[in-house]
């Protein structure tokens, strides 16, 4: 009797042991850079702007999401002596097929929405990245920097306006003066009505 309780009790010890590994396993995998279940590859994107992208954020390919960024680090291109990004992104399916020459940007969703990875696909080619491969990225314009280009804009269009509106310039004088603008408009006029007169040359007096 004795010796089949201790038996349940090595059993029941046993599998909880089992439970503790198998736990231990699923949480450095879960954290860690190994994956047990799915099956996919990874690519990097060297960027020289993030635009705000954060880890985890989705990845794109042609509008459909394939996976989502991994890791970004910053590092100093000895080549071009400059700052740059490495995005690593996990791409979740090996047979999605990414060509070497597609576009990869930073975009947005909405004006001020969440960032993602989107990838538009190249030419039609064989040529595939595989896992490790790196691509250059396309830089976007940051939100700020749109915003003051859209002011400097509408400062422009406004001082063109004014220009327009106090009549100066040839266009402006033209909208202004009433009696030019009547006189282009009789002149438009005439030759609707009377087109062979473009190919008319008078004959110069004697």
């Amino acid at each position: 009797m004795a010796e089949t309780e201790n038996k349940a009790f090595e059993l029941k010890v046993g599998i909880f042991i089992a439970i503790g590994i198998l736990i231990f396993f699923i949480i450095v995998f879960s954290i860690g850079d190994v994956y047990l279940i799915r099956k996919g590859y990874y690519i990097s994107i060297i960027f020289n702007f993030a635009n705000g992208i954060t880890e985890s954020a989705p990845v794109r390919l042609a509008g459909v999401n394939v996976g989502q960024t991994e890791k970004i680090d910053i590092f100093f291109d000895e080549g071009e002596k400059k700052t740059k990004i490495r995005l690593t992104a996990w791409i979740n399916n090996e047979n999605i097929k990414i060509t070497r020459d597609s576009m990869a940007i930073i975009n947005t969703l909405g004006l001020l929405g969440e960032k993602y990875l989107e990838i538009f696909p190249g030419s039609k080619t064989d040529d595939f990245l595989r896992s490790g491969d790196a691509i250059i990225g396309h830089d976007s314009i940051p939100t700020e920097l749109l915003a003051e280009k859209v002011d400097a804009l509408a400062d422009s269009a406004n001082i063109v306006m004014g220009r327009l509106r106090d009549g100066k310039g040839t266009i402006g004088k033209l909208l202004v003066e009433e009696k030019i603008y009547n006189d282009l408009e009789a002149f438009v006029e005439d030759i609707k009505k009377n087109p062979w007169k473009l190919l008319h040359k008078p004959r110069a007096e004697k």
